[in-house]
């Protein structure tokens, strides 16, 4: 009876451990755990090709999480990511779908970022899908009419070009051509060579007229400072001599000096030529008197 029940409890220790180890297996092949350590997040992709449910996610290369689930939104995939509750991302973190074998195996990698914020991770994140082989070989095959229409134009253009160049007129012009070059090349080697005293001549001539500017320069300087201080002075003293003139003109122009009032004070002008006229009248007077019995003079002198 006690060999009955030792074997009873051997055998449900092991059908409870091997439950236990399937449990684990399961869920480690699945990315499932017990304990709720983990945060989801939602990023959104253009294109997820080759993207499966329980693959890898990584941060900077080390795996913190799995693809928990995706679901197409309208022309775009969002992806539900689980991560571990100790990671940091950041407000600008980066999310990438790359590829992790040529089979064409895919992980999201996810850059955590720098920024001072905090990734708010209610929120839904845009990522970056980077294509693969099999997304490039697509795209060779979509441009295969457009290279097809560059060869044809390619040879179009070899053929105009050739036919061109066959022509014995164009042979003849271009050979022409290289001739007069060739006699141009020839002429210009000439003239320098006969020529080369004369560069020499010349160089060493513009270093010496450098050379001597540099040395009055150094040796003028102090005398240079000085003549540039004396102009700005006289300049400065021209400057304040405008401003006098502009405020005596100004003073004019608006009456407030004796110069002022006497070209531009109408009432002044009214009295000076009546008085003129006064001058005009008394003057006719006494020529009058003159002329007839003199110049009569009758006054009370008290």
């Amino acid at each position: 009876m006690k060999d009955q029940r030792k074997t009873e409890i051997k055998v449900g220790i092991t059908v409870v451990s091997g439950i236990l180890i399937f449990i684990w297996i399961l869920g480690w092949a699945k990315n499932f755990q017990l304990a709720s350590s983990e945060i989801e997040l939602k990023v959104l992709f253009s294109n997820v090709s080759g993207l499966q449910i329980g693959n890898d996610v990584s941060i900077n290369g080390i795996k913190k999480g799995f693809v928990k689930d995706y679901y197409i939104d309208k022309n775009s995939v969002i992806v539900i990511v689980s991560l571990d509750n100790s990671v940091d991302l950041r407000e600008d973190a980066v999310f990438k779908i790359e590829m992790t074998d040529l089979m064409g195996s895919k992980k999201i990698e996810i850059y955590p970022g720098q920024s001072n914020e905090a990734l708010d991770l209610t929120a839904t994140h845009t990522g970056v899908f980077q294509s693969d082989l099999t997304g490039l070989m697509t795209s060779l095959g979509s441009m295969e009419t457009d290279f097809k229409i560059i060869i044809d134009d390619v040879k179009k253009s070899l053929t105009s070009v050739n036919t061109y160049l066959m022509d014995d007129k164009i042979k003849a012009d271009l050979k022409s051509t290289l001739s007069n070059m060739n006699k141009i090349s020839e002429k210009l080697n000439t003239m320098i060579t006969q020529n080369q005293n004369d560069f020499r001549e010349i160089v060493t001539n513009t270093k010496d007229i450098t050379a001597e500017t540099k040395e009055f320069l150094q040796t003028n300087r102090d005398n240079l400072n000085s003549s540039i201080l004396e102009l700005n002075s006289v300049l400065k003293k021209s400057d304040s001599l405008f401003t006098k003139i502009n405020f005596l003109a100004d003073e004019t122009i608006s009456g407030n000096n004796n110069v002022g009032k006497i070209l531009y004070d109408d009432s002044l002008m009214i009295n000076l030529s009546q008085t003129m006229q006064q001058v005009n009248e008394l003057t006719k007077i006494i020529l009058y008197q003159l002329q007839n019995d003199g110049f009569k003079v009758d006054a009370d002198i008290f």
